[in-house]
């Protein structure tokens, strides 16, 4: 009697379950050291079985890191709504990507630390549509670290000059939490403190209250002129 095919629910588990391990080997071997056949021999299985779900190694890595910027995107977006006021939504967000930084070290390394290929590495080949996926998840993110970057400023008798500051802001912002994070995954921190998690809180509170502050000056002196 022939095998029932999978439900669309167990399929989504197969390739939930693939991409898991295939994060794994990439961390292991680096994104150029991975191959199907290394994953085939972890799952024990044969390897042409994996393209029954996905086309090629470019293709699971880009559903990793687009499901990477999901993931992060759904706890930002979490912690915009649950913010009582502009100042405490950033402050709510900037919490939330640094604890999925630390806790998802491997999603987030994949997704900002590492040299990977982008998704300009991807136009002109057939990825490229996989690509644009990944992209549009990540703008979508950067879209809400901007709009809440923007509403602490307030209203302002341009909006153009405030994109463009918020814009800078979003850029301080992650570069700030980017650098905290990189230098605690990657252990250097260790060398510079004793318990460097224990500067998270503070870190967040010195970086939310210089922001406020320039932000403030820089929305009233452009409404006076």
């Amino acid at each position: 009697m022939p095998k029932a095919p999978r439900s669309p629910e167990e399929i989504e588990a197969v390739k939930a379950d693939m991409l898991g391990h295939t994060l794994d080997l990439i961390v292991e071997h680096g994104l150029e050291g991975f191959s199907m056949r290394k994953l085939a021999a972890r799952l024990n299985i044969a390897a042409k079985t994996i393209y029954n779900y996905f086309t090629n190694k470019d293709e699971m890595y880009l559903t990793i890191v687009a499901r990477g910027f999901d993931m992060l995107f759904q706890k930002c977006r979490e912690a915009y709504d649950d913010g009582p006021d502009p100042i405490g939504r950033l402050h709510l967000i900037a919490r939330a990507y640094m604890d999925f930084g630390i806790e998802n070290a491997n999603f987030y390394n994949l997704m900002f630390t590492w040299h990977t290929p982008k998704y300009m590495d991807y136009v002109g080949t057939p990825m490229e549509p996989v690509a644009r996926i990944e992209l549009e998840t990540s703008l979508k993110l950067y879209g809400l670290i901007l709009q809440a970057t923007r509403e602490v400023a307030g209203p302002v008798v341009n909006p153009d000059d405030l994109d463009e500051e918020a814009k800078f802001y979003v850029i301080y912002f992650w570069s700030l939490l980017h650098g905290f994070i990189a230098g605690y995954n990657n252990t250097m921190l260790d060398y510079m403190h004793d318990a460097p998690l224990s500067l998270k809180e503070k870190l967040m509170e010195t970086f939310l209250k210089n922001i406020r502050t320039e932000i403030a000056e820089w929305s009233a002196a452009k409404n006076e002129n």
